[in-house]
């Protein structure tokens, strides 16, 4: 059949089982939308208020599918508004296709009206990027950036598609077999030095296990607790790798780092051994290299090869799927307990509960754990960045993976609300929190009117203190108070503002109000909006400074 070349390009993302696709329309892209609008009965499309709305909601979709997300932007400052949450998806790792009209192919390098070079300015953040000058490299292309986006670790792509290009007509055959480059990281049969990490592990005194984004990529959590049991190993999280064990898992201790719990921390310090797993060793999680690497023995296990020596030097590299080695060395190691392991851990917890203060006035803690008694263990929780998100790292209680939408890497401001969309949509419209704080909020609130048109259940919590709460921290800490900017003194009424959108507002300065306001309206549907008035001196403890060692800790 003949058809054009934005109707092969909905054909192919329906035989890639693509069923929901964020975006904004625009000029360079009117071809691919009259298509969709042909193909409203296979495809859902959601549009948003903002390209980087649209960008992260595909972010957070992928997220809790497992599945690659997909966003379509118009050329020029459309395309260019995906590059924040591009830039995200790949400091995260998450399966992305973005795709961008452009100008015709004899327009292009002319400046023409809304003409950028997209592929250029992408090209340091995404796994690979497209610039079609084809209609017969169209279908090819879209198959093999899947390929791309879903193998080894991983990734966003771009796929630039000029206008003249979307309105060519040429024969396709939906079943014609194109063959693709085989972009998969790591073969089957990488040679990796097993019995090295089967006999460390056999001999450690005090292993740790420390997982990160990588284990919830590979589906890897049940292996990981087997791995634990086997050999009595406690188990520390990244901030990526929080939802990859129940969190009531007796040996999980939580996330480590900069601001990790304590008992997480101090243990992996005290270990002999980390069985590192899909994780980049980042300098928030690190701190300080020569003293995070010690004496310790260090397994690291990735199924990217340029993670591996990166940051941490290690003495063992099995390079791979987790999940497959994880089961190996299962399978060739001894059982094994450490009682006077364990009875130094139960020390640090002792050591925690110690410095935990709480009181009568609404806190972080009080506000996460409030909202936690309201959700279940499927619920999909989104967090901005700053205090409130290291707040819910330590005081949420993540039961199943999938459940946790945050900004690692990149630590995007602004985030949240777009993910929350993208999540809430991903989990069939089931009740959504979001977790922000007034600074972040304020980045991309224009996405409630995605929220509201949607009638999208989201929750969402602003712990407002009305500062830049973590810059805040640092100036107090580091910089003798001097608070340079980050006292917004912001007049907006945050509760008023969600009722202008069409969503519920509510405000809360006590706990029993909070309380109140969940018992009568958590259940609702439609968007809601929580104002939570917090003390703007409450800080986010413990505090590991940047580049020191756990010897370092602030706790208070």
């Amino acid at each position: 059949m003949k058809i054009s070349g934005a109707d092969i390009l909905i054909e192919e993302l329906v035989r890639q089982g693509i069923t929901t696709i964020f975006g904004y329309p625009g000029g360079a892209v009117l071809d691919i939308y009259n298509s969709l609008y042909k193909n409203q009965n296979r495809l859902t499309h959601i549009i948003s208020a903002h390209e980087q709305g649209a960008v992260h909601a595909a972010d957070g979709y992928a997220r809790v599918t497992g599945n690659v997300g997909v966003v379509f932007a118009t050329s020029g400052p459309g395309a260019t508004n995906l590059v924040t949450g591009i830039a995200n998806a790949y400091l995260d790792s998450v399966p992305l296709i973005a795709i961008t009209g452009n100008v015709a192919i004899p327009l292009l390098g002319r400046d023409s009206f809304q003409e950028v070079d997209v592929v250029g300015i992408t090209m340091p953040i995404v796994k690979h990027n497209y610039a079609l000058r084809k209609i017969e490299d169209l279908a090819p292309t879209i198959r093999e950036a899947f390929k791309i986006a879903r193998s080894g670790r991983p990734g966003p792509v771009l796929i630039d598609i000029p206008k003249d290009i979307q309105q060519t007509i040429m024969e396709y055959d939906p079943d014609e077999k194109i063959e693709t480059e085989d972009f998969v990281n790591i073969s089957d049969d990488t040679a990796y030095d097993l019995k090295a990490a089967i006999c460390a592990v056999n001999e450690a005194k005090r292993p740790f296990i420390y997982c990160g984004g990588g284990v919830v990529a590979a589906n890897a959590g049940n292996e990981v607790i087997e791995l634990s049991q086997k050999i009595s190993a406690p188990i520390g999280l990244s901030m990526m790798g929080i939802t990859a064990v129940p969190n009531d898992y007796e040996l999980n201790l939580g996330m480590t780092g900069m601001h990790g719990k304590y008992t997480a921390s101090m243990t992996k310090h005290s270990s002999d051994l980390i069985i590192a797993l899909g994780v980049r060793f980042s300098d928030r999680a690190t701190g300080n290299k020569q003293a995070y690497r010690g004496k310790r023995t260090i397994i690291h296990i990735d199924i990217d090869p340029a993670e591996i020596n990166k940051n941490i030097p290690a003495d063992i590299e099995l390079c791979g799927d987790i999940k497959k080695i994880v089961n190996e060395l299962i399978a060739a190691i001894k059982e094994n307990h450490h009682p006077k392991w364990h009875k130094q851990i139960e020390k640090f917890k002792e050591e925690e509960s110690a410095y935990r203060v709480s009181g009568d006035e609404l806190t972080a803690k009080c506000i996460i754990e409030m909202v936690n008694s309201y959700t279940d263990d499927e619920t999909v929780v989104a967090t901005d960045v700053g205090q409130h998100q290291m707040w819910t790292a330590q005081y949420y209680k993540f039961q199943n993976p999938r459940t946790l939408l945050t900004s690692g890497g990149l630590g995007t401001m602004g985030y949240g609300l777009g993910a929350a969309i993208g999540g809430c949509i991903a989990s069939d419209r089931k009740k959504t929190v979001l977790f922000t704080g007034d600074g972040s909020f304020g980045m991309n609130l224009n996405e409630l009117a995605t929220a509201v048109s949607q009638n999208l259940p989201i929750v969402v919590i602003i712990v407002n203190n009305g500062v830049l709460g973590m810059v805040r921290q640092w100036q107090h800490s580091f910089y003798d108070d001097n608070f340079s900017q980050t006292t917004l003194n912001r007049k907006t009424d945050f509760a008023l503002l969600a009722e202008s959108f069409g969503a519920k507002g509510r405000k809360a300065s006590t706990a029993k109000e909070l309380e109140e306001i969940l018992k009568r309206d958590f259940k609702s549907s439609g968007p809601l909006v929580i104002d939570c008035k917090v003390n703007m001196n409450e800080r986010v403890f413990p505090l590991i400074p940047a580049g020191k060692s756990v010897d370092d800790m602030i706790t208070e």
